[in-house]
């Protein structure tokens, strides 16, 4: 049976009328599809967070689920739009990487077909909202039963956006943070399963200057009110928190700020 489900991720804000321009479109090719938000929260072109949310929250979806995804700098260029099999997830996204995380772990090289075919768009085509132009009248068409092949050609290059790589170096590990959920904790890219002695590291070092022992923990519950915690995030890297507390506020770190963890030889 045709999974009639479409996603809907964008930077849009929910208060805006986009979104719902983009279902109404949708909606009116496919009366029957069963529209999901994810999230219209990402930050305004902000491609690199819509990578980590989309690496975080696709894989827990049913395959053949149809994601759309409009965090889009650059709408009304020559930038491709695609369609993207990887890994069991079906995706149309602007061809700016926001899906290439996706990539990792993956068996098979991905399906991409740039998206060329005018007859499955609106009419008229905005310079500025591809989104409802194109990818919600697409994305209608697909979950009718449209064969991806029928949207125009095979794709063999693609732009790609890594989210950066912690390394080993001695017997420490550096890396940054590369997210900050909305309650301050800083998600780094510092995989936990491959630490020495988790439970006993040395220092760690988050910024230029803040150099402090933290206590490493399960959950934040474990430590009172105010304490800076360190654990593993349901991402599996190291995670950074403060207990019913704000730790990108208290430690003055963002997306970027560097991490280091070490431990005596």
């Amino acid at each position: 049976m045709l999974d009639t489900t479409i996603t809907l991720t964008t930077d849009f804000g929910e208060e805006s009328p986009y979104v719902a321009a983009m279902k109404g479109v949708i909606l009116g090719v496919n009366a029957d599809a069963r529209l999901l938000d994810l999230s219209h929260q990402i930050p305004p072109q902000d491609v690199r967070y819509a990578a980590f949310f989309l690496a975080a929250a696709l894989p827990y979806f049913p395959r053949e689920v149809l994601h759309v995804v409009v965090v889009d700098p650059g709408v009304g260029t020559e930038r491709a739009l695609l369609y993207v099999e990887v890994n069991g997830h079906r995706l149309l996204a602007p061809d700016n990487g926001c899906w290439t995380e996706l990539l990792r772990g993956a068996t098979q090289a991905p399906r991409v077909i740039r998206l060329a075919e005018p007859r499955y768009w609106r009419p008229v085509v905005s310079h500025t909202f591809h989104g409802r132009d194109i990818l919600a009248p697409v994305a209608g068409h697909l979950s009718l039963g449209l064969e991806p092949e029928q949207l125009g050609p095979r794709a063999r290059k693609w732009v790609s956006f890594d989210l950066p790589v912690a390394r080993a170096d001695g017997n420490a590990w550096k890396g940054e943070v590369i997210f900050v959920d909305h309650f301050g904790n800083l998600i780094t890219n510092i995989p936990a399963e491959k630490l020495p002695e988790l439970s006993r590291p040395d220092v760690i070092v988050i910024g230029k200057t803040s150099r402090r022992r933290f206590r490493w923990a399960h959950s934040y519950a474990e430590a009172d009110p105010g304490t800076i915690v360190v654990l593993i995030s349901s991402t599996g890297t190291v995670e950074v928190a403060v207990a019913k507390g704000n730790a990108a506020q208290r430690l003055r770190a963002g997306v970027g700020t560097p991490v280091h963890i070490g431990w005596k030889r």
